[in-house]
């Protein structure tokens, strides 16, 4: 017999979170929890907003509707991820088709138990705290660090004092496609060519592929592909100057697609990173799980908890913030 639920969920998001000019108080998603001869597996569906194509209430009305054929018989594997050429009866949002087919791979146990739960820590603002933070014996010498949110050469001075203060560290930098063609030469030529071999990438520096391309070009600083894998029919190819995809499975859709994603860019000879889009707890523990199958050695991107109150259902290891538990989720749907 099977049986499906869909919670919906709140968590506080501490004050400064701001999302392409939104302010949040609030994290919201949804749980899907599908049970099927005394198994049970969960999934977590957050459209991000500012970055997600669905509302909330979109990709909720997407699942229900996915549950019910579920709950009825039907395998859904195909809708949530059409692929050689087959079409499913209608466009599953992202968020609903990764949170679906996680629920499905826990209730199956094809998603791995087990993950070392390790994350590159994320800089949000102080860089003196951030290297103490960093200087910590047994710190892992690879960082993330948000750049495009003030002047390129300024930015610059502060990554070559990150660098120059650990000289084993090593930085992945998000720009987000913030910087004109002008800013991103303005950081390139502030940097220390001593120091900046120690960039392993930039993420869409520029407003644009081509400009971004054009910025690897002229700087011989390797970038990534963030925004861009989400858009269009996009599949790793190799291209000069690119040196990572990132695969938001939140942004991105179902595990199998995000499978195709990485089977790819090893392909490619690029290196795939999976990365965070604010999920909860539940949410961040299957994503460490998945980056630990399909990415091993690839430290994934996951340093987003501390904007949260609250997890959600399962514990991040060692993070001492309150769980909420099933009591506390409000049931949208109960199907039978």
């Amino acid at each position: 017999m099977r049986r499906g639920t869909l919670l919906g969920y709140s968590l506080p998001l501490h004050a400064g979170v701001v999302l392409r000019g939104q302010r949040l108080s609030q994290r919201t998603g949804l749980v899907v929890r599908l049970e099927q001869d005394h198994r049970t597996g969960e999934g977590e569906i957050a459209p991000l907003p500012g970055f997600s194509g669905e509302t909330l209430s979109q990709a909720a009305d997407a699942a229900l509707l996915l549950i019910r054929r579920w709950v009825a018989g039907a395998c859904i594997l195909t809708d949530l991820d059409p692929s050689d050429g087959a079409q499913a009866r209608q466009p599953i949002p992202p968020s609903a088709a990764f949170g679906l087919s996680c629920a499905l791979a826990e209730l199956e146990e094809s998603l791995p138990t087990q993950a070392p739960y390790l994350s590159v820590p994320l800089c949000g603002g102080d860089s003196a705290e951030f290297i103490r933070r960093l200087s910590a014996p047994g710190d892992n010498p690879l960082a993330k660090v948000k750049v495009g949110l003030m002047d390129g050469r300024e930015e610059s001075r502060r990554v070559n004092s990150m660098l120059a203060a650990l000289p084993r560290l090593h930085l992945r930098l998000d720009a987000n496609r913030s910087w004109t063609a002008a800013a991103a030469a303005g950081f390139a030529e502030s940097l220390d060519p001593a120091l900046s071999g120690r960039i392993d990438f930039i993420e869409e520096p520029c407003a644009t592929p081509a400009e971004s391309l054009a910025f690897s070009r002229g700087t011989g600083i390797a970038i990534a592909w963030d925004e861009t894998v989400r858009e269009g029919n996009f599949y790793p190819c190799p291209q000069p100057g690119v040196a990572a995809i990132i695969i938001k499975p939140m942004l991105t859709g179902s595990l199998e697609r995000c499978r195709r994603l990485i089977d790819g860019a090893r392909q490619a000879g690029l290196t795939a990173v999976i990365s965070s889009s604010i999920e909860s707890s539940l949410g961040l523990t299957q994503l460490s799980r998945l980056a630990h199958w399909l990415t091993p050695g690839v430290t994934p991107g996951l340093d987003t908890l501390s904007l949260l109150g609250a997890q959600l259902l399962r514990r991040w290891p060692g993070s001492p913030l309150p769980l909420q538990s099933p009591g506390e989720l409000q049931i949208i749907a109960r199907v039978t």
